[in-house]
């Protein structure tokens, strides 16, 4: 079922069709039906919402059974577990924790001659987290999303979600309660984005949208940035694995199917200076795969997007996890601190045999929403940062205007633009 490769070449090249596993021909006729969705919300607000829900997740809603009421939310309180309320709220408290030490501050620099600079960050004021609620439930992604808007002093904190059984996760409800979630709504796919992007008479307008979906989600994001802020576009999930010797199979098994059992487009790679360690990892793939709950999604996975590479050395195993750029990097190696210098493109990073993928995506602190199919390359983890803007400070004194008009009036009259340079001479020559 997972594959083994020996030959360079065929590494690259499986690697290069892994990363553009996503760029088909039917995201054409997909987009297609992201526009109509867009434009049909946008025209005709909730009944659009409302029409589209019925068709996609055959549920037949109402402008007032739209938002998930506070009794839905205590009786929520009541359905989970004692230690899975407890897990919720240590999950909040690492990410939140995490979070607050990478809140960014405002600076200001006072330079010679009376010139002050500096930069000033503020909130986005209405912000709207998708959470995915068709193969399964995803209180971490909740977690993940409103917390770093929390943290960052988002005003008002919109959720929505599909319900396709005409039921919302207890554990999704919970988690939103406590990561500060004022307001959801139950609804999902592109009209969901649609309404967030647009606004409707029931579901508010917001300024940025967070969170992952399927495609259609991922399409609708795409097209109404502009319209509001996005936090990225978000591909299925992926991990590759940096191991050597010194790696126990049965754990490298187990974190492959980890990422395979998300969706039948995950990736699951293995890059290992072990042979014997690659082909006991094939086996142990294959024997945790009986009987697995989510059976035949993780086979699919495995089969189309799953290898081992077996590598000269770990130089090139990090060679060719950087051309990948993968969202997940594990280092299950002797020495894993001595390789990550060499790291350059990587969403999140796992250093040692006892940090799996899992610690991460749930509770350790860092956000598990992470730039996919080789955005890591240029995109950063969502954080504080995605939910703020920073504006620029300037001010000069008469004196520092004084010494760069030489300077502005070159650039402006090399640019033809004079009435930029005549705003400088006119203060300058008031002054004297």
């Amino acid at each position: 079922m997972l594959r083994t490769l020996y030959k360079l070449s065929e590494a690259q090249a499986e690697l290069q069709r892994i990363c553009d596993r996503i760029h088909t021909d039917q995201v054409v006729e997909q987009e297609t039906t992201v526009r109509e969705i867009l434009s049909a919300v946008r025209r005709s607000g909730d009944e659009a919402v409302l029409h589209y829900t019925a068709k996609f997740d055959h549920q037949t809603l109402t402008p007032s059974t739209l938002r998930i009421s506070g009794a839905e939310i205590d009786t929520a309180y009541q359905q989970v577990t004692g230690e899975l309320l407890q897990a919720i709220r240590l999950a909040c408290q690492n990410v939140r924790s995490f979070h607050q030490q990478r809140l960014p501050k405002n600076w200001v620099s006072f330079e010679k001659n009376g010139v002050v600079l500096g930069k000033r960050y503020t909130p986005i004021a209405r912000a709207g987290i998708y959470v995915p609620g068709g193969r399964a439930a995803y209180p971490s992604t909740v977690i993940m999303n409103a917390i770093p808007a929390h943290v960052a002093g988002v005003e008002r904190l919109v959720m929505v979600t599909p319900t396709p059984k005409g039921q919302i996760n207890p554990a999704v409800l919970v988690a939103a309660q406590e990561a500060g979630v004022q307001e959801i709504y139950r609804v999902g796919g592109a009209q969901a984005i649609a309404a967030l992007a647009y606004g409707t008479a029931t579901i508010p307008k917001v300024d940025i949208i967070s969170g992952p979906g399927n495609i259609y989600v991922t399409l609708a994001k795409k097209h109404v940035y502009g319209t509001v802020g996005i936090d990225s576009l978000a591909g299925p999930s992926e991990v590759l694995i940096i191991a050597d010797h010194t790696a126990n199979p049965i754990h490298v098994a187990a974190d492959l199917l980890a990422q395979a059992e998300h969706d039948p487009m995950a990736a699951s790679i293995l890059l290992t200076t072990d042979s014997t360690l690659a082909d006991k990892v094939v086996l142990e793939v294959n024997r945790q795969l009986v009987g697995h709950p989510r059976q035949v999604p993780t086979e699919k996975a495995i089969a189309n997007y799953g290898i081992a590479v077996v590598v000269d050395s770990l130089n090139m195993a990090v060679k060719l996890s950087n051309q990948f750029a993968p969202e997940h990097l594990e280092l299950e190696v002797d020495d894993p601190w001595s390789l990550l210098e060499q790291i350059t493109q990587a969403g999140a990073i796992f250093l040692g045999h006892d940090t799996p993928e899992a610690v991460g995506d749930y509770l350790a602190g860092p956000n598990h929403t992470l730039p996919t199919s080789g955005a890591a390359r240029y995109a950063s983890p969502l954080s504080t940062e995605t939910f703020m803007k920073h504006s620029s400070l300037i001010q000069y004194s008469k004196s520092a205007l004084s010494n760069v008009a030489g300077a502005i009036d070159a650039l402006t009259t090399a640019e033809g633009l004079p009435s930029h340079g005549d705003s400088v001479r006119l203060r300058v020559e008031d002054s004297d």
